[in-house]
């Protein structure tokens, strides 16, 4: 028996990197998948790569900043399963390494409309199916630059703050309820995001972290896990931190 047995869970970003962990992770403890994301052929691979272990998968090729996606994300889980347990908002992008002079407003407005106004959405379509169950779990992915600020990262770091934020506000709006709601706050782990950072960012962000590593991405699926799972029942509008040290509040 695995702890979601029986569950659905969605998952945006899902088709690399630590969105396809978590997927990976949730599915191999019993959770059939929505899988969301903008690339529609690495969708492909990894939905299918999943269901080749026995998964039910279900795909939805879209941009997360686009309502229209959260709409059709849960629409699938709920005409296809009859229910909504897990929402994982994973789907985020770096931007371009930059100081705030040199970087247009028009980056500013990307980065938000997929950091924040992506996890924005999925909420707002998602929290209905699960209040009429009364129970739910949602993770946001922040990172430890939405605590501490990056420099030549302010769009990164201002839109995961902001992940925070509305975690926080979200989980007490629900406290009644069987939904809990919780984030993450990753340090740096080497996936295809870094890949708009220079080496030297990059650096400066590994130097910053007391055990002197990158995180793993099995690491962060597995704290993703446990948020997810009935066990957390007593935790909600709450930040983990999986910073190798890094963090200092």
């Amino acid at each position: 028996m695995g702890r979601f047995d029986g569950q659905v869970a969605i998952v945006t970003g899902a088709a690399t990197g630590i969105g396809y962990g978590i997927a990976r992770r949730l599915a191999s403890e019993g959770a059939s998948l929505v899988m969301v994301d903008l690339n529609g052929e690495m969708g492909e691979q990894s939905s299918s790569e999943i269901a080749a272990r026995g998964t039910e998968t279900r795909l939805v090729v879209g941009d997360v900043s686009e309502s229209s996606t959260a709409e059709e994300a849960v629409k699938q889980a709920i005409d296809f399963w009859g229910r909504l347990d897990i929402l994982v908002n994973n789907a985020g992008i770096t931007g371009v390494d930059g100081n705030i002079w040199e970087t247009p407003v028009e980056e500013m407005d990307r980065v938000y409309r997929i950091n924040l106004r992506g996890v924005y959405s999925f909420c707002h379509a998602a929290i209905p199916a699960m209040l009429e169950k009364d129970y739910g779990r949602i993770v946001n992915i922040a990172s430890i630059a939405g605590k501490e600020g990056n420099p030549r990262m302010v769009p990164y770091s201002a839109t995961k703050a902001a992940v925070i934020g509305l975690t926080k506000s979200v989980g007490k709006e629900l406290a009644k309820t069987g939904v809990r709601v919780n984030c993450v706050t990753p340090a740096v782990v080497h996936t295809r995001l870094l890949d708009e950072l220079t080496p030297e960012q990059i650096q400066y962000m590994v130097d910053r972290i007391p055990v002197g590593r990158t995180g793993d991405i099995d690491e962060i699926a597995s704290l993703v896990a446990w948020l997810s799972s009935e066990e957390c029942s007593f935790s909600t509008g709450a930040v983990f931190d999986i910073s190798g040290g890094r963090a200092t509040y």
